[in-house]
């Protein structure tokens, strides 16, 4: 009979726990890509009532909008908190946090099923966001769970289930592994990387399966010409970079309290300020002809295709849709609008440049304002390139994409999901110190 000795039982037990952990991160894998896929079909289906909604009555949107908002708020708060806004800082912040019930609020099921019904609601009502950062803290939360199998490998598979959500959500499987790395974890992580990788790959193949091999915003093979049209990168760099640290700076602000009597009204009345953002928002949509409502990705996708250009009053007012959306405190991401606005700002450069193709500088003003957003310049051009199968523009893009994020320091020093994620430490902190005191007063208790 063969006698097993220490040594080879040591062996077969760390054998033992690494496949668990590989079976266990490529089975989140394959579950986030299938929510992601989930969550983009209902996505599509919600925007596609609203405008059935706008063929009947356009001024409906003066009614359903603002009381959209104001109930999404109101579920927020009263059912699902920590739903709101986009949902990568609190994915960014529960993998900070090192005690499980400080991530638990965060990142829990209960979270995820309330991003996905509120993200849907502010879609139905018109809201101008987008379903890619929701998937983030979805794709997180649904690994948070698994993890509570592997306590010790909880921020490795946070980190992976929201690099997974943003491969499984634009169908860029190398965009979510730049993602994880520059922002998630804003550093390379040896032991965590292949699993990560492995993660994405498991989402990824999921979304293919289910959705089939497709580029989000369509190929657009055209490139720069030589010549006087290269002068469009620094200057879609500059504007773009500049319009996104104004809107991070923008949502930094409000998110930490305006000073005074405006700042006290916004936090005490958020249903009432929700409401007041929701008709800004049915305002602008009105002004744009109704192209500003959602995500803009069908607006963006056919002028990329087409090359005809966006209104001339596109991006602006998409960028205060957006603006609205963001600081009313509703469920849903900002990816997709960002892109649109800097589409926007893209089609306006472009219309100095006469005889250019359109798509070139679009993606050159989409890549500048989302690297402006995020401060995030790798993660900007690698998904706009993988967006649009553009590989002809990689340089072009690099180029803008650091100048925007060079640009958007100068207005706003903070990354706009680290900034916001610093608020969701602090509070799930206090939090947790709060319960852990009671429960010690409890048990001291006779």
């Amino acid at each position: 009979m063969l006698k097993i000795t220490p040594r080879r039982k040591r062996w077969l037990k760390l054998t033992s726990a690494r496949w668990q952990r590989r079976v266990l991160f490529v089975a989140g894998g394959l579950v986030v890509g299938a929510a992601a896929v989930a969550l983009a079909e209902l996505a599509d289906q919600a925007q596609l009532a609203f405008n059935w909604l706008l063929s009947k009555s356009r001024y409906a949107s003066l009614v359903v909008t603002p009381a959209g908002f104001a109930l999404s708020v109101y579920l927020t708060q009263r059912y699902f908190p920590n739903a709101q806004g986009s949902g990568i800082p609190q994915a960014m912040a529960a993998r900070h946090l090192s005690d499980t019930r400080a991530r638990s609020p965060l990142v829990s099921i209960r979270v995820a099923i309330g991003k996905v019904l509120l993200t849907l609601l502010g879609l139905l009502c018109g809201g101008s966001v987008g379903r890619e950062g929701p998937t983030v803290q979805v794709g997180a939360s649904i690994m948070f769970a698994l993890g509570r199998l592997s306590p010790r490998r909880q921020p490795g598979l946070i980190l992976a289930g929201a690099a997974a959500g943003v491969a499984a959500a634009f169908n860029t499987p190398l965009a979510g592994i730049v993602f994880g790395i520059e922002e998630m974890s804003r550093a390379f992580e040896t032991r965590t990387s292949s699993l990560v990788i492995a993660t994405v790959i498991a989402a990824g193949l999921t979304s293919l399966a289910l959705m089939g091999n497709y580029a989000y915003f369509g190929t657009t093979p055209i490139a720069l010409a030589k010549g006087i049209d290269w002068l469009a990168v620094p200057l879609c760099g500059v504007v773009g970079g500049a319009a996104g640290g104004l809107f991070s700076r923008i949502l930094i602000t409000m998110a930490r309290g305006l000073p005074g009597a405006v700042g006290l009204f916004i936090k005490r009345r958020k249903l009432p300020f929700a409401l007041v953002c929701g008709f800004a928002v049915a305002l602008c949509g009105l002004a744009s002809g109704d192209t500003v409502y959602g995500t803009g990705y069908a607006q963006v996708k056919a002028a990329l295709e087409t090359g005809t250009p966006l209104p001339a009053d596109f991006g602006v007012l998409k960028f205060l849709a957006t603006t609205f959306a963001a600081i009313s405190g509703i469920p849903g991401g900002i990816f997709a609008p960002s892109l649109a606005v800097g589409a926007g700002i893209g089609a306006n450069i472009a219309s100095l440049f006469h005889g250019m193709p359109l798509a070139p500088i679009m993606l050159l003003g989409m890549v500048a304002y989302f690297a402006g957003v995020v401060q995030a310049p790798i993660t900007a051009f690698v998904i706009v390139t993988e967006m649009t199968d553009n590989h002809a523009m990689v340089v072009p893009l690099m180029m803008a994409s650091l100048i925007a994020y060079g640009t958007s320091r100068l207005i706003c020093e903070e990354g706009l999901y680290h900034a916001l994620a610093k608020g969701f430490v602090t509070t799930a902190e206090a939090q947790a110190d709060a319960k852990a005191n009671a429960t010690s007063e409890t048990v001291r208790a006779p």
